[in-house]
């Protein structure tokens, strides 16, 4: 079976090269590929091309315009790269027979509330980035082709920037932090993501589960807040530099830290739906210092334990 794999050098897309490898023949691209294997979403055209050159039988797209506030200044950029591509890349599968596997996210919802959206959900994206990410779901389901479509929240990786190494450097570096409190969501790591797509790919091709939209994030919720606390306690017991007292970790508003998008306040996605389907069972987010294990340590750290893994599992 052949897997073409677009964004394969982002935080999912590396960690999806080690999922997918086992299902058959990945051939992994990027905007950075050497020229044969150039995934350049800014060009649907040449995506469309390059698909029509390797054949697919799966297609799973990783890329994305992600930059929340850069895209409220970039609005063709994020349109083109959120909207635009994935619908002409939903189009070649449906010309192929190719199952196209495609990435969304919790910013499609305006976060009013405290209760976790099913897929049913009325949407309501507050963002550029939410209102491409809304349009490119929209452009696959109209394609009329088979797809998988996993909308997900506060994904962090081994890989690249994210919350966890940042308050991990500001740990270390500040005597207090102020922490937004009043956005809720499922701290959801790449791997995690990586093994239900592999989990669920391989079930449809068996002809089991179903195709459609669904839900993924790790069980449970938290705020940033609280977040950042969990992380700066935990660094602590492992002998981590940790500067910052827990008494002077502060919550604030949202209003504290103004942005030129807005954020949805409630991230709260129910993944029912994925693991009645595909009979997964989804790990809670708190067990994802495998993670951090992983990551470039900041100077001077010795981890003294590593926990074990928690991946998502057939139960």
């Amino acid at each position: 079976m052949k897997i073409l794999l677009l964004g394969c050098n982002g935080q999912v897309g590396w960690e999806l090269q080690r999922s997918l490898a086992p299902l058959g023949d990945v051939i992994a691209c990027d905007f950075d590929s050497v020229t044969d294997r150039r995934a350049d979403f800014t060009t649907p055209a040449a995506i469309g091309e390059l698909i029509d050159r390797i054949q697919p039988q799966i297609i799973v797209n990783a890329a994305a315009h992600t930059a929340v506030d850069k895209a409220e200044s970039e609005t063709d950029l994020a349109h083109t790269i959120n909207a635009i591509t994935p619908g002409v890349i939903a189009e070649r599968a449906r010309a192929l027979g190719a199952l196209f596997v495609h990435y969304s996210t919790d910013y499609v919802f305006d976060g009013s509330g405290d209760q976790p959206r099913d897929e049913l959900a009325a949407t309501g994206p507050l963002s550029v980035y939410g209102k491409t990410k809304l349009e490119g779901e929209e452009r696959i389901r109209a394609s009329g082709g088979r797809y998988l479509i996993f909308r997900t929240s506060w994904v962090y990786a081994a890989r690249g920037h994210n919350f966890i190494k940042t308050m991990l450097r500001l740990a270390a570096e500040r005597d207090e932090l102020s922490v937004i409190s009043d956005q809720i969501g499922a701290p959801t790591g790449a791997d995690l993501l990586a093994d239900v797509t592999a989990q669920t790919i391989a079930q449809v091709v068996a002809g089991r589960g179903e195709t459609g939209l669904f839900h993924c994030v790790a069980a449970g919720h938290t705020s940033w807040f609280d977040y950042a606390r969990f992380v700066i306690e935990w660094a602590r017991t492992q002998g981590l530099p940790v500067k910052v007292k827990p008494e002077a970790i502060r919550a604030v508003a949202t209003e504290a830290y103004p942005t030129p998008a807005q954020r949805p306040r409630n991230s709260r996605l129910s993944t029912e739906k994925l693991q009645r389907v595909f009979s997964l069972a989804l790990p809670p987010w708190q067990p994802y210092c495998n993670i951090i294990n992983r990551m470039s340590p900041p100077r001077g750290w010795r981890p003294t334990y590593s926990l074990p893994a928690h991946r998502a599992r057939l139960p």
